[in-house]
C-alpha cells in the first residue's frame, strides 16, 4: 500500500477544510502537535497528523516540510504501510545503508514503528506499520 502524504507550513487545517468541502469527504483523524508533543511549542496549534479519503484514496496531510516558496518544485513523500514491523525492517534493509535519516523509527501513537528517510536517488520515503 502506497499512500500519498501532503504536507503544509501551518496552514494544513485550511487545506483539510477546503478539500472536505471540494471533495466531499470529512478528515477521519486529526492529531495536533499540542497532543502529539506538548513540549514543542514551535506549532502547538499544528497538525501533527490527519487521514482523509479524497476520491477513495487514504491521504495523510500534515505541517510539517510544507512547500514554504509555493514554487512548482516540489518534493513528494512516499509512505509505504507495512502489515507488521518485521516486513518493514526487511525492506528496510535495502536501504538503511546509503540512506539518509529524516525521522529515526519509533513507536507513535498511529503506528506501531515509523520512520522517515531519503533514499540513494532523493526520494523521500515514510515506512509505517498498521497500528
Amino acid at each position: 500500500m502506497i499512500i500519498p502524504h501532503l504536507h503544509f507550513c501551518g496552514d494544513c487545517e485550511e487545506a483539510i477544510t477546503l478539500y472536505e468541502k471540494a471533495f466531499n469527504t470529512k478528515a477521519e483523524t486529526i492529531i495536533r502537535n499540542q497532543d502529539y508533543a506538548p513540549e514543542d511549542s514551535q506549532n502547538d496549534n499544528g497538525i501533527a497528523h490527519a487521514v482523509m479519503y479524497i476520491h477513495g484514496q487514504q491521504v495523510f496531510l500534515n505541517d510539517r516540510f510544507g512547500n514554504k516558496e509555493k514554487s512548482l518544485d516540489c518534493a513528494i513523500h512516499l509512505i509505504v504501510m507495512f502489515k507488521d514491523v518485521k516486513e518493514l525492517l526487511a525492506c528496510y534493509e535495502f536501504f538503511k545503508d546509503e540512506c539518509t535519516i529524516i525521522d529515526q523509527f519509533e513507536e507513535l501513537p498511529y503506528s506501531k514503528l515509523a520512520g522517515n528517510f531519503i533514499d540513494k536517488f532523493g526520494v523521500q520515503w515514510g515506512f509505517m506499520t498498521e497500528n
